[in-house]
């Protein structure tokens, strides 16, 4: 579904729900991170991009301080408050997305309306693409430029500080920044290194189509959640580590640091992390070279720390990995916070309808759902559609 028709759902949505014609109709991408997983809330470096997949977000700007909320998803009950109101505590389900992205906005000074507001997206939920940030920032940039804010570099870095707020202290995931960060930041074409101690962010072009590659995505179609405690136990795990080797951020160990830890499971959380960002640096080298069709095996190697180290994949994924390497993938791993979601995997064209059916076969064989498969372009940051 294009970009627009997305609009026009969400458009329909505002009116039939809100009797309102949209001011205008905002967009946000999803996300696949090519590599650099469960490293963002220890200060490390991620390559992920902007997919072309996308929420839209209606609004009707209002004269009072009333805050209505509705999507086109029938299992998305709509919501309505007032801005004083919102915060921790005032809004559950898909609405706290949106209705805390206001609240941190707010806090972040931004002179939020009140609005109608209702969003269409096609960004698959709980599939590890990262549809929470596609929410949080198609409504952060709505609700900017209705206070009248001028879209600028530095107000993109206010608002995506604002998201993470909502999704931390308001939805209640421990997530770090980079789905939030590529939402508001992405260049079309090209993947976004993150550092996110300090969030710098520098486009790399990627160059699949130029080496004749393409990015395949497995949907497992086994929804996860970041709220449901096993985020957060990574990350406290995460914290402890970095806590006993007395470092503010765990990117910052070394290998010998990691020997240095005596609990066995803070020592392969080390691990993963440590890894992971030699693994980032490696690939950010290999494509800035052109030479993009090497970087299989540190996706391969990625997702064995992520299964064996960082312990946060799930049989479906193990099995779709494995899959669409015996049929030809250049490498592949899992994607997103873990026990479920998507896999990447690193195709040649040629190779699509094979590995196609191979993800799909494997998993018939285990008694597993069957996967959905859809290979992905870099799409664009956040932006006003209409």
């Amino acid at each position: 579904m294009t970009a627009q028709e997305q609009a026009d759902l969400a458009s329909a949505e505002l009116r039939a729900t809100w009797g309102v014609e949209p001011d205008g109709v905002w967009t946000a991408p999803g996300r696949v991170n090519l590599i650099g997983e469960h490293v963002d809330y220890s200060g490390g470096r991620c390559l992920p991009f902007a997919l072309t997949r996308i929420t839209a977000a209606a609004v009707r700007r209002r004269d009072d301080d009333v805050v209505r909320l509705s999507s086109t998803d029938p299992d998305a009950a709509p919501f309505e408050g007032r801005l004083g109101d919102l915060g921790p505590g005032s809004a559950t389900g898909w609405a706290g997305y949106a209705a805390g992205t206001l609240w941190a906005l707010q806090q972040a000074g931004i002179d939020v309306p009140g609005m109608d507001l209702s969003v269409s997206s096609d960004v698959p939920l709980g599939a590890g693409l990262s549809s929470s940030a596609s929410l949080e920032a198609a409504v952060a940039v709505a609700a900017a430029e209705l206070a009248g804010r001028g879209d600028s570099v530095e107000l993109r870095h206010v608002l995506v500080q604002a998201a993470i707020r909502a999704e931390n202290e308001v939805v209640g995931a421990g997530t770090g920044g980079m789905d939030q960060t590529v939402a508001l930041l992405a260049e079309e074409g090209s993947a976004l290194l993150i550092h996110t101690r300090d969030f710098r962010t520098e486009p790399v072009q990627l160059g699949l189509a130029e080496a004749g590659l393409e990015l395949m995505v497995i949907d497992t179609r086994v929804k996860h959640t970041l709220a449901d405690g096993q985020y957060a136990k990574r990350r406290a795990d995460c914290d402890e580590a970095a806590r006993q080797l007395g470092l503010e951020w765990l990117s910052d160990a070394t290998a010998d640091d990691v020997e240095k830890l005596t609990d066995p499971r803070l020592q392969a959380r080390a691990r993963h992390v440590v890894s992971e960002n030699q693994r980032v640096d490696r690939v950010v080298e290999l494509v800035r070279a052109g030479r993009v069709d090497e970087i299989g095996p540190l996706l391969d190697a990625s997702h064995a720390s992520l299964r064996d180290d960082y312990e946060v994949s799930a049989v479906e994924l193990d099995v779709v990995v494995e899959a669409a390497r015996s049929a030809g993938a250049l490498g592949a791993r899992m994607v997103g916070g873990g026990f479920g979601g998507s896999a990447i995997a690193l195709i040649r064209p040629a190779d699509e309808a094979a590995v196609g059916e191979a993800v799909a076969a494997a998993c018939r064989e285990r008694g597993l759902t069957e996967p959905g498969t859809l290979t992905v372009t870099s799409g664009p940051a956040a932006r006003r559609l209409s």
